[in-house]
């Protein structure tokens, strides 16, 4: 559920339903596409997630993939653990959890204005004994830090003890990575001065107990977002770092009738106890902050004020699964951007044969239009046929035009594909995007090997082959010698208006791609199999059998011309789809500018020829038709998205 589908077409949805059922509902449905066999392929695919090798850090002598865990209240029973891993996080937070069982059947709301989740027990867990069992055996391998708290209604002295039970459960268990600790709480009256009493008893308690190898866990420090500030300073002052190494500043604010509540308003209360932590504190303790991280502005706010990682929880809720990679990039680009650029690689390198077999295609698509147009028939066409074009034109009034219109068809596909490669390896290739050189690898990997389709005809098109053995060697060293490099463009940082409308965008052009694809696949097929569907049979006047009787060899000639039209469309397809999925972002003026290049050949050229030869039947038309319609509306609403001149990195918080 990436955020072109999540935004526009699942959240409107389960918004309208009560929050327990939607997030029941969600996590089911994940949970049960991760474990089916290909799950985890499939959401990979949908969000290309994987994290930059460049985010990576050690924390305690555990390596974070991604500074951006996942709060342990998104997916408390843990049934979309395996799928939400997959989406970009460095870490996962268990819990909270206690040692009895906390249920709760009050209802969850949810308030879009505030952008904020409700919630009538700020405990509701499993209970120590299944939490564990689950930590015992994950189903992701993403480190797990385990947050633990006393029963809410706990005295100081109960809540100690509870705390060093759950310390003895867990301190021990390899799956466990390090342990947040509640041993500070805004819920106790502090007219005794329990909160600093729990704390210091426990800080004693942990220092002649956490000390031994298999117990050796880092210990953060849960603070609440309400606790009050002097309070607050008092506790930071007195943690030890030898106990202590750091604190998770907490993201739920307690409401009068006992709910909590968290949401974007948390964020300035998160800020302000990043600067009182570090003013305070001794030494450099390591921040996790978890409130009001609702879009990439937000996280860099946070880290700015003193924050070294990061727990998604609301903002996953109303940004959307693409909100930890979305955070990631941006927090990728900050760092970059204080960095200076390494070259680009010579035009010869790799890049620059991409380009050529670009403008090989392009040239290719012109003279086979050209062709097309006109005599239809190449010379070895009518050797094949052992018939001259007057002769084939003889059999059948609307036979040339029928054979025409396949090959401007597939002349108009050249030139589409020639476009996006050129584009993609001008843009991407060069600077080492893995998105543009997954897509140039797929493309390609499917364009080439549809040359062998229509072989099992007996047909052999030298120019088709003379131009693949040409173009094979540009593509292979246009990938050779590539690594991966990272974006160093600026990155979207704003859920704006603008953002949403390029959601609905990415979701046309998302349908557009696979469109083509299942149409490039169909054609294909019909090519290697009937070579003709009942349309083309209508406007022929005339069936395959009564071609067959005219001449054995004009079947296989249409047979290799459809074929190779289906084997291009689908390789120009797969090539959108690539671009849709994982490389739309927002002020890369270029990709709108390609979306609009490469797609237009290919329907001028599909739509012109039909109404030029009479070839105009609704049926065999209207998939084109829906496309077209899709594909200028998916550009309208990435116009705003992708053309924006607006490509500040500013860190400030909206």
């Amino acid at each position: 559920m990436p955020d072109w589908s999540y935004q526009t077409l699942f959240r409107p949805i389960l918004f309208r339903l009560p929050a327990r059922i939607a997030r029941g509902l969600t996590f089911q449905a994940m949970g049960r596409l991760s474990r089916i066999p290909g799950g985890t392929f499939i959401i990979k695919t949908l969000g290309h997630v994987e994290p930059s090798p460049l985010l990576r850090s050690d924390f305690e002598g555990i390596a974070l993939p991604t500074p951006t865990g996942l709060s342990g209240a998104v997916d408390a029973d843990g049934i979309a653990i395996k799928a939400i891993s997959q989406f970009g996080f460095g870490f996962v937070e268990v819990g909270p959890v206690t040692r009895s069982p906390i249920t709760s059947d009050s209802p969850i709301h949810i308030d879009p204005a505030s952008e904020s989740i409700i919630y009538p027990c700020e405990y509701e867990n499993a209970g120590e004994e299944v939490i564990l069992q689950r930590i015992r055996n994950p189903n992701h391998r993403l480190p797990q830090f385990v947050r633990i708290a006393p029963s809410p209604r706990a005295g100081p002295n109960e809540a100690a003890a509870d705390l060093q039970a759950l310390f003895e459960r867990f301190a021990g268990e390899p799956n466990v990575s390090a342990l947040i600790v509640e041993a500070v709480s805004s819920r106790l009256e502090d007219t005794a001065g329990s909160p600093i009493q729990l704390f210091e008893q426990l800080s004693v308690f942990f220092a002649e107990n956490a000390v031994t190898p298999i117990r050796k866990k880092p210990m953060l420090l849960y603070i609440p977002l309400d606790l009050p500030d002097t309070l607050l300073q008092q506790i930071v002052r007195r943690a030890n770092p030898s106990i202590w190494s750091g604190f998770v500043i907490g993201d739920s604010v307690r409401a009068i009738d006992g709910t909590v509540v968290t949401g974007r308003n948390g964020r300035e209360a998160c800020i302000a106890k990043l600067h009182t932590i570090r003013e305070h504190a001794i030494g450099s303790p390591i921040l996790f902050a978890s409130a009001g991280v609702h879009e990439p502005a937000n996280a860099l706010a946070l880290l700015e004020a003193g924050a070294d990682y990061l727990l998604l929880h609301s903002g996953f809720v109303y940004a959307g699964p693409g909100l930890p990679k979305r955070v990631n990039e941006a927090i990728l680009y900050d760092r970059l951007a204080r960095e200076e650029a390494p070259p680009s690689p010579s035009f010869w390198t790799n890049w620059g044969w991409m380009c050529l077999l670009g403008i090989g295609m392009m040239l290719g698509g012109v003279i086979a239009w050209i062709i097309a147009a006109s005599s239809v028939l190449l010379p070895y066409d009518e050797s094949f046929l052992d018939m001259a074009r007057s002769q084939v034109a003889a059999i059948n009034n609307n036979l040339l035009n029928f054979m025409s219109h396949d090959r401007i068809t597939l002349a108009g596909t050249m030139l589409s594909i020639g476009i996006l490669y050129y584009q993609l390896a001008r843009h991407g290739l060069r600077h080492g995007l893995h998105w543009a050189k997954t897509a140039v690898w797929v493309s390609c990997g499917v364009g080439f090997p549809s040359f062998f389709l229509y072989l099992g005809y007996g047909f052999f098109d030298p120019l088709h082959a003379a131009a693949a053995f040409i173009l094979l060697p540009m593509f292979l060293l246009a990938m050779r010698n590539n690594p991966d490099r990272p974006n160093r463009l600026p990155v979207n940082l704003h859920n704006s208006s603008v953002w949403r409308r390029g959601l609905w965008g990415q979701l046309c052009f998302i349908i557009v791609g696979a469109s083509l694809c299942i149409g490039g696949l169909v054609i294909a097929y019909v090519g290697i199999t009937n070579v003709f569907v009942p349309q083309d049979i209508g406007y022929l006047c005339m069936s395959r059998n009564a071609l067959d009787l005219a001449n054995s060899r004009l079947v296989p000639l249409i047979a290799h011309d459809r074929a190779g039209f289906g084997g291009a469309l689908l390789s120009d397809a797969i090539g959108i789809l690539i671009v849709s999925l994982w490389g739309l972002q927002q002020g890369a003026r270029w990709q709108w500018w390609t979306l609009l290049w490469s797609g237009s050949p290919g329907f001028i050229a599909g739509l012109s020829v039909h109404f030029a030869i009479g070839y105009t039947d609704f049926i065999h038309l209207l998939p084109a038709y829906f496309v077209l319609v899709v594909y200028i509306a998916g550009l309208i609403l990435l116009y705003p998205y992708l053309m924006s001149k607006e490509r500040a990195h500013s860190h400030v918080a909206t």
